[in-house]
């Protein structure tokens, strides 16, 4: 297994287990409602997942590794917005940015081999 290999299986597995645990946690729709984004938790949270299981297929189908890994990274790019907004300390965010920046690197990495 290649590093690229390793980051999307780090990545798919971290939106799985978030994804997952909205439904299974009341923490994580607490958190939504924190946020200001209560409607909105279970849509994240299947987006979330899907994009998981994206990563996860995109290690054989390239095109649906730029889909996945960009529609993540802007998932978090919006997180960190949100998070800016509610004023969270950088500890809390750290999260969110550093998916941002993995499934950035993974995206751009998959951009390149696609339009090779």
């Amino acid at each position: 297994m290649g590093l690229l290999d390793g980051l999307i299986l780090t990545s798919s597995l971290s939106f799985l287990a978030y994804g997952i645990s909205f439904f299974i946690t009341p923490h994580m729709k607490n958190e939504f409602i924190r946020f200001g984004l209560g409607r909105l938790g279970m849509l994240i949270a299947i987006l979330e997942i899907i994009g998981a299981i994206g990563l996860l297929v995109g290690l054989w189908i390239n095109a649906i590794l730029v889909i996945s890994s960009g529609g993540l990274a802007l998932l978090m790019f919006m997180g960190i917005i949100v998070r800016l907004k509610v004023k969270d300390s950088l500890w809390v965010s750290l999260p969110a940015l550093f998916f941002l920046v993995l499934n950035s690197y993974i995206f751009a990495v998959s951009i390149n081999v696609y339009l090779d």
